[in-house]
């Protein structure tokens, strides 16, 4: 694995007012066996040695959740996020294209980039925890495609302790998933390729549920309304594992949140910061 680092960025946040903050985020990047990746490091006077994921929702990118990324760092964890499979400086089409396509062929294209990407993260982490010498806590999370890759992360990576997720799902099937605008049509996911069902088969949380035994600590942020991501997967993946083992499903805290959309949850700031809050604290 290449650790060479790249041009590093400088990225002037500003607030709802449009003042410039007085902290800047500094993200370096880099590509690691070519998945780009970018990363905050922070202070040595907070540095805790622990490493934090962050990933974005479908068409993002791995400079998309840079506000989050500052936050990881400035509480001591060294961030990290990464382009999913198909996005970002890995794309083949543009964004549009991307989404056009894996809503018409929902299975065949949206779970490769949940599976590879999951495996992409797992070897990323490992990088990260080798090259600046990690040895604290391992904590992830994300917003709708970027939360579900950090539950199935969990469910294989058994040093990841706590993992968050807005608008996710730990069941890649989705049931009763409709457009993201028209609550009404229901999208026909189609059929899988051989490839995308064999890295369901081994990566589904759903499907996967005894990787979940060991309980790590789980906080996902639902729309109680939502029909993109319908909230009912978590919610019977929460009631298997209480079968099964109380002890994880115990783990997993659920809120389900009223008066908003698939978007809006994602675009809450208070509900991302609650999110932020559960992973370092």
């Amino acid at each position: 694995m290449s650790n060479q680092k790249g041009n590093e960025k400088q990225i002037t946040i500003r607030n709802k007012n449009n003042d410039i903050n007085e902290k800047q985020l500094e993200l370096e990047f880099v590509n690691v066996d070519n998945v780009p990746v970018a990363f905050c490091q922070p202070n040595e006077s907070v540095a805790n040695g622990s490493l934090a994921v962050w990933l974005p929702f479908l068409g993002g990118n791995k400079e998309t959740g840079i506000r989050e990324l500052q936050q990881l760092a400035t509480a001591g964890y060294f961030a990290l996020s990464l382009d999913p499979w198909q996005h970002g400086e890995r794309k083949v089409t543009k964004t549009s294209s991307l989404i056009t396509r894996v809503f018409k062929e929902f299975r065949a294209n949206m779970w490769p980039i949940l599976g590879l990407t999951t495996l992409d993260t797992f070897r990323m982490i490992d990088w990260a925890m080798e090259t600046y010498d990690l040895k604290g806590n391992i904590v992830a999370g994300g917003l709708s495609m970027g939360g579900d890759i950090a539950i199935a992360l969990a469910g294989i990576d058994q040093r990841i302790s706590k993992v968050t997720g807005i608008g996710s799902t730990p069941d890649w099937t989705r049931p009763g998933m409709t457009e993201l605008n028209d609550p009404e049509k229901l999208i026909a996911q189609g059929k899988s390729t051989p490839f995308g069902e064999w890295l369901y088969k081994i990566l589904d949380p759903m499907t996967n549920r005894r990787s979940y035994f060991r309980a790590p600590a789980m906080h996902l942020e639902l729309c109680a309304l939502d029909t993109h991501v319908p909230p009912q997967g978590a919610l019977t993946f929460k009631e298997a594992l209480d079968k099964e083992c109380p002890a994880a499903a115990q783990a997993i805290n659920i809120i389900l949140n009223e008066d908003c959309d698939h978007l809006s949850l994602l675009q809450n700031r208070s509900i991302i910061q609650r999110s932020i809050d559960f992973l370092i604290c």
